[in-house]
């Protein structure tokens, strides 16, 4: 894949397309036929009950997973042709869990380093972007901090500023919000929202709230492997 493609407006940044995921072991089909498309900058939740697939769907739009049958666009180039898929998820795509994963010998301004080893940035480069986002986290005073020394909001935000390290075009939350006292939670909202209307950012969030799924700009409804309905959110971050 063309990690240097021209940007296109009028092209989906992703394009689902008759996608379904099955499971060998227990025969279960965890999506469907879904095709969905994402454009560049919009702010998309994804809802459903447990278990309804909405996990899965997040794992194939951010190449952890691959369809059984169907096809996944980015940027309008095929997953299945793409020989790199890890090349892709370090360049283009950012990762925000439920569970943080810091390493936890690691200080909040080298945990946010991790994704930027592999890539061209010398030493004191990757040190400086770090502290350009502790410092957009509102995490400037914790670099030397290690995780266990943070509270949980302060480790989502590290997560999410480690996220952000190679200027993904698409960012992916997992329940961003699920182990995150309600002070904690709205504050990672809020810059969620701030990454996405001053930032441009791509996002998409699973999440099992109706009042989180109302600051994207869309819903998408996922139950037992099918995408059931579409609506407009109201658009917090607008």
């Amino acid at each position: 894949m063309n990690n240097d493609l021209p940007e296109n407006s009028n092209q989906p940044l992703v394009r689902v397309d008759q996608v379904t995921r099955k499971y060998a072991d227990g025969g279960v089909t965890a999506l469907a036929n879904v095709s969905l498309e994402i454009h560049r900058g919009e702010y998309l939740a994804i809802m459903g009950p447990s278990g309804s697939g909405k996990s899965t769907l997040l794992n194939l739009l951010g190449a952890l997973d691959v369809p059984t049958e169907g096809e996944i666009y980015f940027e309008g180039q095929p997953l299945s042709k793409c020989r790199d898929l890890a090349r892709i998820r370090a360049q283009k795509i950012g990762f925000v869990f439920q569970s943080f994963h810091l390493l936890p010998t690691l200080t909040a301004l080298q945990n946010i380093q991790v994704p930027m080893l592999e890539g061209r940035l010398k030493p004191k480069e990757r040190a400086a972007r770090a502290r350009e986002l502790l410092e957009l986290v509102g995490l400037s005073q914790r670099a030397s901090h290690l995780p266990a020394q943070l509270s949980v909001g302060q480790r989502q935000r590290v997560a999410i500023a480690r996220a952000l390290a190679n200027e993904p075009v698409l960012l992916l939350a997992d329940e961003p919000t699920g182990n995150l006292d309600s002070h904690s939670g709205a504050e990672v909202l809020k810059l969620f929202d701030s990454l996405h209307r001053e930032g441009g950012v791509t996002l998409v969030m699973i999440t099992h709230s109706r009042e989180l799924a109302q600051r994207a700009q869309r819903i998408v409804w996922v139950h037992d492997g099918q995408l059931v309905t579409e609506e407009a959110a109201t658009g917090c971050s607008s």
